[in-house]
């Protein structure tokens, strides 16, 4: 009984705790009896799948979502959240996977929104200033005139991350923080957030990545089905581990992916190129050149992976590409055809496939159903279109054949698809995309945000895809997925293809600095 005395004594202090805390969703349990305790001084790493209930459980905690059962203590003081604020003025904030900035103001005027010290009236160039100056002692770059939606969706996520800090929360809460940050940039935010915690700030850090959560965290609790099924330490714990209680099995995609098998390709007669992007060059939203010169040849069979920090043209490159945005220079030819000028419906009777970057805004009709979503590109053609009428029941067939091929799970029948879990989403726009058989896909960050698991479904998909002859042009701030997927890797800077590299002599620290702007020689 000593003994026990004495170590309850010697137990840490609770910043946060989270008990038995339950929450559901039409019927469904996100979260079923979970307790959580965050410590002063500590990194808590979350794993799970998605639909685990990660993240339903970091907004009760952030107070986005009040639960319906359960506790939440703030060093050992019961608290109510009713709104992010009532969390905020606690000192708990929350990077969610999706943002919530104001679009149409600048990233100064967004990180001092809402902001307590704020005045009334305030010269926007003296805002700048300022954010401009704690930007830089950060080190997470961004510029604090420009508006939100001038931004990559990796500098949208700086911007959460700068809010928060900027507010001066001392319990933090981070979601896939390092998805979009170059090798070098991602070590020095688990250094920061290391030093946050050695400051005496709670940090809870969600992440898909394994190495990631075994380098920063102090503790690792994982869930299954939105209940908590282990906790463990990290100095007791590896990859393997991890991925077993996440997942009942081994994380299996890792490193090099073997050569396709393209039916009918001789070794003497290569495969055909799908896409060929010549001399392109595209101008971005503030009417300044965002791509340069930029060549690509996509083979049949074959990925073609771009690495790069994002913010470095890779978006206004897709868009250029699947013929969102105009090109100021250059050409882009699919399956032989010239698109440059045509619209993006030239470009997919051409053959093309597009996995946008951000599968809720632009890869799907989030109000609209699942079967609805997944005919949104072939409801053109027999059996779905019938003269001006769709055949209600060939939705729902081509739905259920794909829902199985692709094991996509959670829709439901009248259900907005927006309710999936993102590892579904995206199966669904790959569904979607895949089983029109294009000659190109463009995939834009299809993992990011995703669990392991999802992950792991994900890249199975495109590698058969490829296998079975699809040329995919993968654009990716994540150099794991690009060094697991690509037969080719192209590496983009400032709008610019700066270096090529062969993944069998794959290079983390060349990589990361050609990503910094270090040209190959």
């Amino acid at each position: 009984m000593a003994d026990d005395t004495k170590s309850a004594q010697a137990a840490p202090v609770a910043a946060v705790r989270a008990a038995s805390i339950s929450k559901a969703f039409y019927g469904v349990e996100a979260n079923d009896r979970v307790d959580l305790d965050l410590r002063w001084g500590e990194v808590h790493a979350l794993l799970g799948e998605n639909g685990a209930g990660k993240s339903t459980l970091c907004s009760v905690l952030a107070g986005l979502y009040r639960p319906d059962s359960g506790e939440i203590t703030v060093e050992g003081k019961p608290v109510v959240f009713r709104s992010p604020s009532d969390a905020l003025a606690r000192g708990i904030g929350m990077v969610y996977q999706h943002f919530r900035l104001v679009e149409r103001f600048t990233v100064a005027e967004n990180l001092v929104l809402g902001h307590p010290n704020t005045p009334i009236r305030l010269p926007r160039s003296q805002i700048e200033a300022e954010i401009g100056e704690f930007i830089e002692d950060v080190g997470l770059p961004v510029s604090p005139s420009a508006r939100t939606w001038q931004l990559s969706v990796g500098e949208q996520q700086r911007v959460e991350i700068l809010r928060l800090l900027y507010r001066g929360v001392r319990v933090l809460i981070l979601d896939e923080p390092t998805a979009v940050l170059t090798p070098q940039e991602s070590h020095l935010l688990i250094a920061r957030v290391r030093k946050l915690a050695e400051d005496g700030r709670a940090v809870v850090f969600v992440s898909h990545k394994l190495d990631e959560v075994l380098e920063v965290s102090d503790r690792v609790s994982v869930l299954v089905d939105g209940r908590k099924t282990g906790e463990v330490t990290t100095d007791e714990a590896d990859a393997s581990r991890l991925a077993r209680m996440m997942m009942g099995r081994d994380f299996v995609l890792q490193g090099r992916r073997k050569e396709p098998s393209v039916p009918q390709v001789r070794e003497s007669e290569p495969a055909e190129a799908v896409l060929v992007v010549s001399d392109l060059s595209v101008l971005g939203d503030r009417e300044r050149e965002a791509v340069r010169g930029v060549n690509i040849n996509v083979h049949r069979g074959r990925v073609v992976g771009i690495a790069g920090v994002a913010g470095n043209g890779q978006r206004e490159l897709a868009e250029a590409i699947a013929g969102l945005r105009p090109a100021a220079n250059g050409s882009v030819t699919i399956d032989g055809q010239d698109v440059t000028h045509r619209s993006p419906r030239a470009r997919i009777r051409a053959g093309f496939g597009f996995v946008p970057e951000d599968r809720l805004v632009m890869g799907l009709a989030s109000n609209l159903s699942l079967r609805e979503n997944l005919a949104l590109k072939a409801y053109r053609r027999p059996p779905i279109s019938r003269g001006l009428l769709l055949s209600d029941r060939e939705i729902r067939r081509r739905a259920a054949r794909l829902v199985e091929e692709y094991d996509i799970r959670g829709g439901r029948e009248e259900l907005p698809i927006r309710l999936l879990s993102g590892g579904n989403l995206q199966r669904s726009i790959l569904a979607r995309e895949i089983s029109e058989d294009p000659n190109v896909l463009l995939a834009a960050s299809p993992t990011r945000g995703l669990d392991l698991a999802a992950t792991d479904s994900v890249r199975r998909l495109l590698l058969e895809a490829a296998q079975g002859g699809l040329g995919i042009l993968l654009i990716s701030e994540d150099l794991d997925e690009v060094r697991a997927l690509a037969d080719t890797i192209l590496v983009m800077f400032e709008g610019e293809i700066v270096g090529e590299v062969d993944p069998a002599e794959f290079d983390l620290e060349a990589i990361g600095l050609m990503m910094a702007g270090v040209r190959r020689s």
